[in-house]
């Protein structure tokens, strides 16, 4: 279950047991991108590192799950824990920017990522890399990763990997990226009045 935000504070904390794993994550949006990560999973790890450290998110992910099988359950499911606590953490999403597009390079390698916090879950992916394990990690966990995210964030994400060789760099571009284009996205804007939608609700 998710633990609301408390005292103004955009952060929030998950507990998430099924039979396949066993997570706890915390994430504070207005952080100062300090992370505590153990997830089993070392490029994960890696990845998540370098999310909140670029977005200036605090992030807590200690996960244990049946890896023995393979990463497939862990990764789905702490994506499925950071996208809720995302939900949690923006309240009534008042005052933020909601849309943000940004580029990042690694070395050779070029990523893009789009975000609208709209309320609508929808995942869009443009990725093709050179080979099909970085290590002992699966290139398509990536997808499985930012698809549940997405959904359980309820936002639009659309990802494009432009062009790179080195697929280590190319999966690391788009964790880049999604942290400063989360960063831009659900920063506050003084201009705004209420939330930013005709609509009057995201």
């Amino acid at each position: 279950m998710t633990e609301a935000n408390q005292a103004g504070a955009r952060s929030a904390s998950i507990a998430r047991k099924t039979n396949e794993t066993d997570i706890k994550l915390s994430f504070g949006i207005d952080g100062t991108g300090i992370s505590e990560i153990s997830t089993g999973v070392p490029f994960l790890n890696h990845m998540l590192d370098l999310f909140a450290k670029h977005g200036q998110f605090d992030l807590n992910v200690d996960a244990d799950g049946d890896i023995d099988i393979d990463d497939h359950h862990t990764v789905e499911d702490i994506g499925i824990c950071l996208g809720g606590t995302l939900l949690e953490s923006l309240g009534d999403k008042r005052g933020i920017k909601r849309y943000a597009s940004v580029f990042v390079p690694m070395d050779e390698a070029l990523a893009q990522v789009i975000i609208d916090i709209s309320g609508r879950p929808h995942f869009e992916y443009r990725a093709e890399y050179p080979s099909n394990l970085v290590g002992t990690f699966s290139t398509e966990m990536v997808h499985e990763f930012l698809w549940k995210f997405a959904l359980e964030s309820r936002i639009t994400l659309h990802v494009i990997v432009h062009y790179g060789r080195n697929t280590h760099h190319m999966i690391e571009a788009v964790f880049k990226a999604l942290g400063r284009a989360l960063d831009e996205a659900t920063s506050i804007d003084p201009r705004v009045t209420g939330v930013p939608s005709t609509k009057g609700v995201l």
